[in-house]
């Protein structure tokens, strides 16, 4: 059976970054034509690399692990100021820092902090994989790289923040993408199409959204129209280029 004959796998980010894009997929004809998995990161990452799925929105780290990589619609979770759901907090300075928790859910922002780390702190710290509520640990000397729905409640817990989109444009000068739509085999252009345009519904909707949502950690409004940025622009691309060129000598 060809690719075109049978439903599309797409797996996708259930963060609240990702709700716009989903808001405009669940509400276009283009929801008949795939069958729709949502899960955490680096899940969905698994799942694109395993083939169990055809197109994922997933952390561009998962990139270089593919065998084929096709970043596909004009839209991305990205970045160009604070982005306020992935971030490094503590309870002491950054000099203070001696030991940093790295969240199990995105490869993208713990290799991110890697890389801030080394070139823009240029900082030593020992450093470990978290496991599930592994916040409790923040606390002395001890921070942790907390990403996605959870890390607006650890702004209400922690005394020091460090926005790592914020740190990166800092360091590069260019914006941040965090995930984008990216399928590891080729798909049918007609099918893209639809699906760029259904990810564009939501976008223009954003109102309507924040309507349905019933959400107190977090303005919306800020966070879907000023820290994630969607379209997926010819800067984001150099900024992605730049990560994924950087990754490679981690």
């Amino acid at each position: 059976m060809t690719q075109d004959l049978k439903k599309i796998k797409v797996g996708a980010v259930s963060y609240l970054n990702t709700k716009p894009l989903l808001y405009g997929i669940n509400r276009s004809n283009v929801l008949n034509k795939i069958e729709l998995i949502e899960d955490y990161p680096s899940s969905i990452a698994t799942m694109l690399i395993a083939d169990t799925i055809d197109i994922g929105l997933v952390p561009v780290a998962v990139i270089p692990l593919l065998k084929e990589s096709y970043v596909v619609t004009d839209f991305c979770i990205g970045a160009e100021q604070e982005v306020a759901s992935v971030c490094l907090f503590s309870d002491v300075p950054i000099e203070e820092i001696e030991k940093v928790y790295l969240d199990y859910q995105s490869k993208t922002s713990i290799n991110l902090f890697k890389i801030l780390v080394k070139e823009y702190w240029k900082k030593e710290v020992i450093i470990e994989d978290a496991n599930p509520g592994y916040q409790q640990l923040i606390k002395g000397t001890s921070a942790g790289v907390v990403i996605g729905d959870r890390a607006f409640e650890q702004r209400k817990k922690s005394t020091y923040c460090y926005d790592l989109a914020e740190a990166w444009i800092a360091h590069t000068g260019l914006p941040f993408v965090f995930a984008a739509w990216v399928a590891n085999k080729e798909l049918p252009n007609e099918f893209i199409a639809e699906f760029n345009k259904a990810n564009y519904l939501g976008l223009q909707n954003i109102e309507h959204l924040i309507d349905d949502l019933d959400y107190s950690l977090y303005d919306l409004e800020k966070y879907f129209r000023k820290n994630v940025s969607y379209q997926l622009t010819e800067n984001k691309r150099k900024g992605l280029a730049l990560f994924l060129e950087k990754l490679s000598d981690l």
